[in-house]
């Protein structure tokens, strides 16, 4: 079985992704803090899905989506996993569906988790 991550088809670095949205790496790491992107460790490297800046700009939805997740109980490391894990309703990953601008349905499935 593939693990969630598996489903981001590249990485980017802080500094990578500071290119790609005109950012010094500070405000890169800023924009993680407030969870306006979402980053993982691997081998000491914190690394970026790249899909996650389109345009120039961080996801505008993940950001509140993270919230909702971690309202509903979710650790950070699991609402990221949960974002790449196929899902039975939205018949894709939740995180292809918020690129895909299906926010609302994304939300109200993240919502019902914690009930």
């Amino acid at each position: 079985m593939s693990e969630p991550l598996d489903n981001v088809t590249s990485w980017l670095t802080i500094p990578e992704a500071g290119e790609r949205l005109g950012l010094v790496p500070g405000k890169v790491r800023r924009l993680i803090e407030e969870h306006s992107l979402i980053a993982i460790k691997r081998e000491g490297v914190q690394l970026i899905p790249a899909e996650l800046i389109i345009n120039g700009e961080a996801l505008p939805s993940l950001r509140g989506t993270i919230f909702v997740l971690l309202d509903s109980g979710f650790s950070l490391m699991g609402a990221i996993n949960w974002l790449y894990t196929e899902n039975e309703v939205l018949k894709t990953t939740p995180m292809a569906a918020l690129i895909s601008g299906k926010k609302t349905e994304v939300r109200r499935i993240a919502q019902s988790l914690a009930l």
